[in-house]
């Protein structure tokens, strides 16, 4: 029943361990959610315990979201002095990017670690750098320049199979999605996958990820809340694509998701580490780095190259029981990271770290996929090594609508004509990831064409995401 209680058992079954978040959550569920299962009450709590920055515009969940950021320990380390003039900076789309993503980026810009930066024509505002930047630093990684969802990627496996398979079978379809998918922070399958990623030795070499182990192993192969996805849809490759495969339309599974707890409990982690040691002014504080010279430093850059290995192993896991339920094998995969910090070296042979929070790499050459949202079309792009982007791309439409702003502009029955018009089908889902939310994909990728070159669009047609 919607009125049933919740108790402390409850909320300690789901690691509501301080007193302060156990009172605002039993305060919030009762204001706010009263009408809601005890389940469907557990796992929002759950959603905001594991992923706050994703509620901090939710004005009925904020406080409690609040309880779950990153908290800054007293600085053991030095005053840091912020730069007087900030380093260089290319926008991509400037006017389709909200001036809220340019503050944040104008205050990454005057780090004394940064080198150079960009934005993408999809940013928008974030936590620590706005989501679709692009910052290069010099020996120093910033844990929130990396993002919560360490490791955050798409990945794209293209079939023999016609176009008329998807009309054939949609029922198979769709039905391997609802059987063999699962979606949620809290989301862990029934059966056991084994995969070597869980074998790795850093899972031995700390505490935080000798305790994070069960959890990887639980949520192998299993997909994020929010706007993470898992859809069946059409490829159509354009006549001169360099994929090797000729042209025409096949059918296509595309997925977004990222490294799930064991990235989410690393970047925490890392980040109050990060904030301990740099004296940041207030609002720059989310930026707090870690220096590669110190064991604090290499030890985070390990623990979030295994998260990226691990979202990596997830999506594999993924698209391999699909495959095999609809008995597919792929003629083509294509995958890459959009939240991840990589080594780079520029044409001067100077190395770099560069953050992509919410960015596709793009070098010479380098294959992407940019989605575009539940109706609207993604891009199989290749990348063209653009400099002033620090040889990236946007990693998708962005948003338009935050979630609050979004199920305020839109009702489920407006979305569902929405699908039907667009002959998609969604399982799962709520409003906050209702496609009008979303920037124009179109606009997006003329705003980027000196960036990459589209080889492919995907057409969305059957979509499950988790239940909102």
């Amino acid at each position: 029943m919607g009125n049933q209680k919740l108790r402390g058992k409850d909320l300690s079954k789901i690691a509501y361990t301080s007193d302060r978040a156990r009172s605002l959550a039993v305060d919030i569920i009762s204001k706010h959610f009263k009408h809601h299962t005890k389940k469907e009450q557990l796992a929002l709590l759950t959603k905001v315990q594991q992923s706050p920055e994703a509620y901090m515009d939710d004005e009925r969940l904020t406080t409690l979201a609040q309880e779950f950021m990153p908290v800054t320990k007293p600085s053991t380390g030095r005053e840091i002095t912020l730069r007087e003039e900030p380093v260089p900076v290319t926008l991509f789309g400037a006017k389709h990017i909200d001036t809220n993503a340019v503050k944040q980026m104008e205050t990454a810009l005057h780090l004394p670690i940064s080198c150079r930066g960009a934005l993408m024509p999809d940013a928008h505002q974030g936590y620590g750098l706005p989501v679709g930047a692009v910052l290069a630093t010099k020996n120093a990684v910033i844990p929130y320049g990396v993002g919560l969802d360490i490791g955050c990627r798409m990945s794209l496996s293209i079939y023999e199979a016609p176009e008329a398979y998807l009309t054939r079978y949609a029922y198979q379809l769709k039905m391997a999605l609802k059987s063999r998918t699962n979606f949620g922070t809290g989301g862990a399958l029934n059966e056991s996958r084994e995969h070597e990623v869980l074998d790795r030795e850093e899972f031995r070499e700390t505490d935080l990820l000798r305790q994070l182990h069960g959890k990887a192993v639980r949520q192998l192969g299993t997909s994020g809340s929010g706007n993470h996805f898992v859809e069946w849809g059409i490829m159509h490759l354009a006549d001169d694509n360099e994929t090797g495969l000729p042209a025409g339309r096949y059918l296509a599974l595309l997925s977004h998701s990222g490294s799930r707890g064991l990235g989410a409990g690393i970047a925490r982690y890392y980040t109050d580490v990060a904030l301990s040691q740099c004296r940041l002014p207030g609002h720059a504080k989310p930026l707090a780095w870690l220096d590669l010279d110190r064991d604090e430093g290499q030890a985070y850059w390990r623990a979030m190259n295994l998260a990226g290995d691990y979202a990596k192993a997830c999506h594999d896991s993924i698209h391999e029981t699909l495959g095999s339920y609809v008995g597919l094998k792929p003629l083509l995969k294509v995958d890459n990271h959009h939240n991840f910090a990589w080594k780079e070296t520029d044409p001067d042979g100077e190395e770099y770290i560069v953050h992509r929070k919410g960015a596709t790499p793009a070098a010479e050459g380098e294959w992407g996929i940019i989605p575009g949202s539940m109706t609207a079309p993604g891009y199989l792009v290749r990348g063209k090594g653009h400099t002033e982007s620090l040889q990236s791309a946007s990693h998708g439409a962005g948003r338009r609508y935050s979630r609050k702003r979004a199920r305020e502009s839109y009702t489920g029955s407006e979305m569902r004509k929405t699908l039907r018009q667009a002959n998609v089908t969604l399982i799962g889902g709520g409003v906050d990831e209702a496609p009008g939310a979303y920037k124009d994909i179109e606009t997006v990728m003329k705003s980027q064409k000196d960036l990459v070159s589209i080889q492919g669009r995907f057409e969305p047609k059957i979509v499950r995401m988790d239940k909102n």
